[in-house]
């Protein structure tokens, strides 16, 4: 079987090629094994004592390792005895554990109710005997506000321990609410002492407005009597007091104030001049019904908050105010109570939303009324437009202030005011548009071209309604003030007409223009509808007024330029040929008296107008005009048909021209 792979031995296949007898071969490997068996036994004879002694070492080691297993096998079983035990001691453990903690759990709600249910002597002897404002008293008060609260939960879970503790909560709870009463019926009663500061004692119960949390916990009717005490005496106190306080300052107001007939379009009269000016009264007690003046600041910043009026302190300054004056200083103090009361109520009552509006009402709510029955009197016969426009810009103030402080108390009064104030506003700019419209100019009297009073009127009145409308815009106002410029522009036109020359007209006019434009531009704004049209019917009037005031000196060449040009533009410039005696009169004419004209006519238009500026501005462009026509003229002159006159050497240059216009007129 295995006869191959002996063949492919390595010594079988070298034997086959050195030709070797097997059989001897296998004869001497067979003695060289005896030989080396043989060499084998030698060796473990020679070393048979080592041998033995091995064999007796190995021995007493399987004796040792038989010892070490014997061992073990004790360690293993003590090992297992000791694993059941800490099972077991692991499993009391947890047991343990569980009981400790169910008993801690039962430890503190036990506890917990003991303290909620058990009333401590301290707290007994404090509500009975300490005084209501000692801190102790205020401490063991929320105290027994709390245990009054536990006992009904758990009397509520039907605990039975509650039984033993009720009854002395409820004796220290009525002798709590009768101390509680008597402190805040004292303070509500010190309200009423005369001169008294109500903020102080204000200030006492909100440092102590948990009492009143405890009796709205524990007895709803001994607070609602204390609510009722409270809203019953400070109503009553706020009406007193600003009744008292709106009485005295109206004794401060200007003695004269407008009347009816101190519209805009009412004739100027002996009895005093509302605008101002001729026989104008003394300042100091008089307020003006067309002239803003210093009246805006009481908006300003500055005046708007600042310290309400003193009226016996003003009396004895000799000190008057205008009504608007008198409005901030009323308003401004029923603001600054209103905010103060409103938050009181707030906090001390713990009311919010709709209720603390209606208990606010309860409170303020005579001194609204009174306040606006006082007003509705007033303005039924004013006839101050401006006053009644900055009380109207007033409440608008004030009602800013209040949404910035976060008190909606007054929200409805300040809509009710606006609600008289803006018709009765509008009634009397309609009753001046109605005077100017009605102004017969014939009933004037004697009439000049300085600017007239009634426009004066308008310019100072309406520049003041705008400089006020600018931080509350309202699109009513400018369209009553449109109206009042139509029929103010239309009295101006009814008034140039009673002048019988155009020049007259047109001085009148201007005057006028330029008043009411200076007004409106130093008082108001600059870019209002007023002065845009305003500055373009000045501008209109005066190229016009410019035109006839050249007219006399130089309306021949005037003429002429323009003839000539009309011709120019026809094509028909021969017909000019006819012309040249005219040309050579106009020439010469202008080269002789331009110098002594242009100064009649500068001193006739200085005459003629109260406003230096205006006048230079008109003599300005009168003399630009003049210098325009001179230089058309030239040109007209240097065409074919008039190319060859003489004339044309007397010519005066316009270069020099100009230089002589600016020797007389430096301006120029």
């Amino acid at each position: 079987v295995h006869i191959q792979a002996n063949l492919e031995d390595a010594l079988v296949q070298e034997a086959l090629k050195t030709g070797v007898d097997l059989r001897e071969y296998s004869k001497q490997v067979e003695l060289e094994l005896q030989e080396v068996e043989r060499a084998s036994i030698r060796d473990y004879i020679k070393e048979s004592e080592n041998i033995a002694s091995l064999h007796n070492q190995i021995t007493a080691c399987d004796a040792i390792l038989e010892r070490m297993e014997q061992m073990l096998s004790t360690f293993q079983c003590d090992l297992s005895s000791i694993s059941s035990e800490i099972r077991t001691l692991q499993e009391q453990s947890v047991a343990m554990n569980l009981r400790l903690k169910n008993r801690r759990v039962v430890r503190r709600q036990l506890g917990q109710l003991l303290d909620e249910l058990v009333v401590p002597g301290t707290m007994i002897s404090t509500i009975l005997e300490a005084p209501v404002t000692a801190p102790e008293f205020l401490e063991q008060l929320q105290e027994l506000n709390a245990k009054i609260n536990s006992v009904k939960e758990q009397a509520f879970r039907e605990t039975m321990a509650c039984a033993d503790v009720q009854h002395v909560l409820e004796k220290l709870k009525i002798k709590a609410v009768t101390k509680i009463r008597e402190f805040v019926l004292q303070k509500i009663y010190s309200f009423r002492k005369p001169m008294t500061n109500y903020q102080i004692p204000q200030d006492v119960l909100l440092k102590y407005r948990f009492f009143y949390q405890f009796l709205l916990a524990n007895e709803r009717t001994v607070a609602q009597e204390l609510r009722e005490q409270y809203v019953d005496t400070m109503s009553k106190i706020y009406l007193s007091y600003f009744k008292s306080y709106t009485s005295r300052l109206m004794k401060i107001q200007y003695e004269e104030v407008a009347e009816k007939d101190d519209l805009m379009g009412v004739e100027d009269t002996a009895k005093k001049d509302i605008l101002g000016g001729l026989g104008w009264p003394s300042l100091k007690n008089r307020n003006t019904i067309f002239t803003l003046g210093n009246r805006g600041s009481v908006i300003g910043a500055a005046e708007l908050e600042a310290p309400i009026i003193v009226p016996h302190a003003a009396q004895k300054s000799d000190l008057r105010y205008p009504f608007e004056s008198l409005f901030r200083s009323q308003h401004y103090a029923l603001l600054d109570n209103s905010c103060r009361e409103f938050l009181f109520l707030c906090d001390f009552f713990m009311v919010s939303g709709a209720s603390a509006q209606d208990l606010f009402s309860s409170v303020m709510g005579k001194t609204l009324s009174m306040f606006l029955k006082h007003l509705e009197s007033y303005i039924s016969d004013c006839y101050d437009a401006i006053a009644v426009f900055l009380c109207i810009h007033l409440v608008l103030r004030f009602k800013a202030i209040m949404a910035k402080r976060n008190v909606p108390a007054v929200d409805r009064y300040w809509d009710t005011l606006l609600e008289l104030l803006w018709p009765r506003f509008e009634h009397i700019l309609e009753l001046n548009i109605q005077s100017i419209q009605s102004t017969d100019p014939q009933k004037l009297g004697f009439l000049d071209t300085r600017p007239h009073y009634i426009t004066r009127r308008y310019a100072e009145f309406s520049s003041a309604i705008v400089s006020i409308n600018q931080t509350f815009p309202n699109e009513k106002v400018n369209a009553l003030l449109g109206q009042l410029q139509v029929e103010v522009e239309n009295f101006v036109l009814r008034v140039a007409a009673e002048f019988s020359s155009r020049k007259e007209q047109l001085i009148f006019l201007i005057n006028n223009y330029d008043m009411m434009l200076g007004v409106l531009m130093e008082r108001a704004v600059e870019e209002s509808k007023e002065v845009e049209g305003f500055q373009q019917l000045l501008s209109a009037r005066t190229q016009e007024f410019i035109e006839e005031l050249l007219a006399p000196p130089f309306g021949g060449m005037i003429s002429f330029v323009k003839e000539a040009e009309a011709l120019l533009e026809k094509g028909q410039l021969e017909k000019l040929r006819g012309e040249e005696g005219r040309v050579t009169q106009l020439a010469r004419g202008f080269s002789s008296t331009w110098k002594a004209s242009v100064e009649a006519l500068s001193q006739d238009v200085m005459r003629s107008f109260s406003n230096f500026k205006n006048g230079t501005s008109i003599i300005q462009g009168a003399l630009t005009q003049l210098i325009q026509y001179y230089h058309r003229f030239h040109k007209l002159l240097a065409l074919p048909p008039l190319r060859s006159l003489p004339v044309r050497a007397d010519l005066i240059n316009l270069h020099h021209l100009m230089v002589e216009l600016k020797k007389h007129k430096p301006n120029f």
